[in-house]
């Protein structure tokens, strides 16, 4: 990095940690701390919404994507918003009858404590090896860029974020959110002008990959083993996006910190457009580098981005991409450890132990908080020890936790919602059964060449947008077959 573009970076930090320090000021309770005493405008929750969901993993390989194929990946984004839509009309209202503190105590509300402390269980588990994952992925692109040891990178990432998010709770989060996303947006727009000039300016960069079909959104075949089509971005981004935005406590939290249920709804279908339109510019970025003959074929398509932002980007410009870069990973760290901490200290802590002490709750969100801290950083320092011994992909496994158990999680609510029969026995063991079958499924392949299946082997090409709906279908089918048995006898 030149100094102008340090520079640049160490502003971006240091403004980031001030944010953290400014919001510390007013905390008194857990409500203040995990939620920001519900006070947060509407814009400012869309804003972390998509910011949230973001990671570097998706500024650095959907130009990746762009260069190699076309605009199809927007169809799931399509999907995306028509499921932040369902969650707005059918699961927000429910959020906002009393006062809930998280996601999962709605489940209480209809199942009992021990399903309620099972699925907050299943969000920690997955969300603390998801992350982990995340935050070592996120730290391969830091590393390469900015010419630091991916070590060095993870414990840039990890230390940085903890620190504001340890002083500042939640609001330092949102607030840090809109900073992250005002950076790599600005950063990607600059970055999308840099390449087209060089394509030979945005009309003629635009005429070449619509020659070549690279500006081709819509994939209507009814091919279930092809990754992008308008039927699995629509029905699986639909069913994605409506576990992620209405189940899972990492974006589920923004939402009970809005000021009513009318400003989460703008917050939510609005993210979904901002959605559209991120994911539009990191595409075209793509389609630019390919126009400008900056994506050879030979070069992984997760490096064309990274070698440009360090081969072609003037000082002060590429300092803000590699800021922005940094800030992806540090929006979905810092979320990940707050809401881990939240999700801890009421569905579990303050369960067990019976205190509810808004001061006291606020002492244990805090060592939640830095213990979270810690173990995600412990954990992407292991993957990339484990990945840099042994040749795996754990990486790519991993980074598909989240469609193990989305589906799982979308259809207990759905059981909550439409059967009113079912009992916690029966959601728990559809919730079991699910996790276990969508395991196989993700991993069908390695199993198979692992244990030499054959037959398992065509399983594992079903296209990943299609887990969610199949994890959903299965829960619900098993939960209703269940809640349609007899209730064990008691003993006399």
């Amino acid at each position: 990095m030149s100094s102008i573009d340090l520079i640049v970076v160490v502003v971006y930090l240091t403004g980031s940690i001030a944010i953290g320090l400014w919001t510390a000021r007013s905390q008194s309770s857990a409500s203040d701390y995990f939620l920001g005493a519900r006070d947060l405008p509407a814009w400012a929750i869309l804003l972390s919404i998509v910011a949230t969901e973001t990671s570097a993993l998706t500024v650095i390989s959907i130009p990746g994507v762009g260069a190699r194929g076309n605009l199809a990946f927007l169809q799931l984004t399509f999907g995306y918003l028509l499921g932040r839509i369902l969650v707005a009309s059918w699961l927000l209202p429910g959020y906002f009858r009393g006062e809930q503190e998280t996601a999962y105590q709605r489940i209480e509300n209809r199942f009992g404590v021990r399903t309620r402390r099972i699925t907050s269980l299943v969000f920690l588990v997955t969300r603390a090896l998801g992350d982990a994952v995340r935050v070592f992925a996120s730290a391969i692109p830091m590393a390469l860029v900015t010419g630091w040891s991916v070590p060095t990178s993870v414990l840039a990432i990890g230390i940085i974020t903890m620190i504001y998010t340890w002083f500042g709770g939640f609001k330092a989060v949102v607030w840090t959110d809109v900073l992250q996303l005002t950076v790599y947006v600005a950063g990607g727009i600059g970055a999308l002008w840099v390449a087209w000039g060089l394509a030979g300016g945005p009309g003629a960069a635009l005429s070449a990959a619509a020659a070549a079909g690279k500006l081709q959104v819509f994939d209507l075949s009814l091919n279930l083993t092809s990754t992008y089509t308008l039927l699995g971005g629509l029905v699986g981004g639909a069913l994605l996006s409506a576990a992620s935005h209405g189940t899972d406590h990492l974006i589920v939290q923004r939402l009970l910190a809005s000021r009513s249920l009318a400003a989460a709804r703008t917050a939510l279908i609005g993210s979904g457009v901002v959605v559209i339109l991120q994911f539009t510019l990191f595409l075209l970025i793509g389609s630019a580098l390919w126009a400008a003959n900056l994506a050879p074929p030979d070069r992984p398509a997760d490096q064309l981005f990274p070698m440009f932002v360090l081969t072609h980007l003037p000082p002060g410009l590429g300092g803000l991409v590699i800021a922005g870069i940094l800030a992806a990973a540090m929006g979905t760290h810092s979320s990940a450890i707050n809401s881990m901490a939240s999700s801890a200290t009421h569905d579990l802590y303050a369960g067990w132990t019976g205190r509810r002490d808004p001061g006291h709750l606020l002492k244990i969100g805090k060592l939640f908080s830095a213990a979270w801290g810690v173990i995600l950083m412990l954990g992407a320092l292991f993957f990339h020890r484990f990945t840099s011994q042994n040749d795996s992909p754990v990486v790519v496994l991993a980074l598909s936790i989240a469609s193990i158990t989305y589906g799982a999680l979308l259809g207990t609510y759905v059981l909550a919602s439409v059967n009113a029969r079912a009992k916690a026995r029966d959601v728990i063991t559809a919730l079991v059964f699910t996790v276990v079958v969508m395991l196989v499924v993700v991993f069908a392949k390695p199993i198979a060449a692992t244990f030499a299946l054959d037959w398992l082997a065509p399983v594992g090409r079903l296209a990943w947008p299609w887990y969610v709906p199949l994890g959903t279908v299965l829960t619900v089918g098993v939960g209703y077959l269940m809640s349609r048995l007899p209730e064990p006898a008691r003993p006399a």
